[in-house]
C-alpha cells in the first residue's frame, strides 16, 4: 500500500473533554461547553479544509443523553433524550460533529457509559474509596440502573467501530446495566467489603456538595444499552459487571502492590 492509499485510510479519535465530576458552577459548565464544542469544531474545520481527510472520524459522545429510564433499555433506534444540562452538552456535542459537510469521512458518536479502569484519574479513584469505606450501600433506594463499560472493551469497541461501516450514534455500554443495590453489591464483593451503609437522596446531594460533584452522576438512571453494536457483531469481553469488577480488582491490587 502505497504512502497515498495510507493517507486515505487515516483515522480520528477525539475524547477530548473536560471531566462532568465537578459542581456545575458557570465557569465549570462553561468549560465543559468549550472543551467538547471547539475542540470537535476545530477537528471538523481542518478535516474541510485538506486535500485527503481521514476516513474515520470517532467522536466522544455520551450515554447520559438518554433520559432518566427506570421502565425499559434505551438503545440507539428506541431510546429518548432527556432533559438538563447534561443532556444539552450531548445534544450540542453531537451536532458539532455534524455540522459541516464531509462527504469522505464516516462519523460515529461515541454514546459512552462511565468507563471503569484501574489508574489515576478515573472513576474507580473515587468509587473504589467509597465502597472500601463501607459508604456503597444501596443509594435513593437503589433502584436506578447504571451503565458501564470496561476500559478494555472501550478500546476494542473503538477499534472495532473503526473497521466496520457503521456511523452516526453508537451506544459504547456493557450490553448488561444494573440496578444501582446490584451494582454496588458485586463491587463490595470484589472488594471483600461485607456492608455497605444505605444513603437518601438528601445524603448523596450533601456528600456531592463535599466532594465537588453533582449528584446528578449517582441518581440518574442510565439504563442504556448497545443495540448497534451488538447488531454489527461485536463481542464483548467483560459483558456483566460482577466478573468485570473483579478483573479490575484483581489489576488494582496487582498494580498496587507492584508500586509499594
Amino acid at each position: 500500500m502505497g504512502a497515498r492509499d495510507r493517507r486515505r485510510d487515516g483515522r480520528v479519535l477525539n475524547l477530548a473533554g473536560r471531566t462532568v465530576n465537578c459542581r456545575y458552577t458557570a465557569q465549570n459548565m462553561l468549560d465543559i461547553y468549550t472543551s467538547r464544542l471547539d475542540s470537535t469544531r476545530a477537528l471538523g474545520r481542518a478535516m474541510a479544509a485538506v486535500e485527503r481527510p481521514p476516513a474515520v472520524w470517532l467522536n466522544s459522545s455520551t450515554a447520559t443523553l438518554y433520559r432518566d429510564a427506570r421502565d425499559r433499555p434505551q438503545d440507539e433506534d428506541s431510546g429518548e433524550p432527556g432533559v438538563g444540562f447534561s443532556v444539552d452538552v450531548a445534544t450540542r456535542w453531537e451536532a458539532a460533529l455534524n455540522e459541516l459537510h464531509l462527504p469522505s469521512t464516516r462519523r460515529v458518536a461515541l454514546r459512552t457509559a462511565m468507563v471503569y479502569g484501574v489508574g489515576a484519574g478515573g472513576v474507580m479513584e473515587t468509587t473504589d474509596r467509597v465502597v472500601r469505606l463501607g459508604g456503597a450501600g444501596p443509594m435513593a433506594g437503589g433502584g436506578q440502573y447504571v451503565s458501564w463499560i470496561h476500559e478494555r472493551d472501550f478500546c476494542r469497541a473503538a477499534q472495532f467501530l473503526i473497521g466496520t461501516p457503521l456511523s452516526g450514534p453508537v451506544n459504547v455500554t456493557a450490553p448488561h446495566p444494573l440496578p444501582n443495590a446490584d451494582f454496588l453489591r458485586a463491587y463490595r464483593g470484589a472488594w471483600r467489603v461485607p456492608l455497605g451503609v444505605p444513603s437518601t437522596a438528601a445524603l448523596i446531594g450533601l456528600g456531592a456538595a463535599v466532594m465537588d460533584s453533582e449528584p446528578e452522576l449517582l441518581l440518574k438512571s442510565r439504563w442504556v444499552v448497545p443495540g448497534r453494536l451488538l447488531q454489527a457483531g461485536f463481542t464483548f469481553e467483560h459483558p456483566s459487571w460482577p466478573g468485570a469488577i473483579r478483573d479490575l480488582v484483581r489489576e488494582a491490587r496487582r498494580v498496587g502492590h507492584a508500586a509499594r
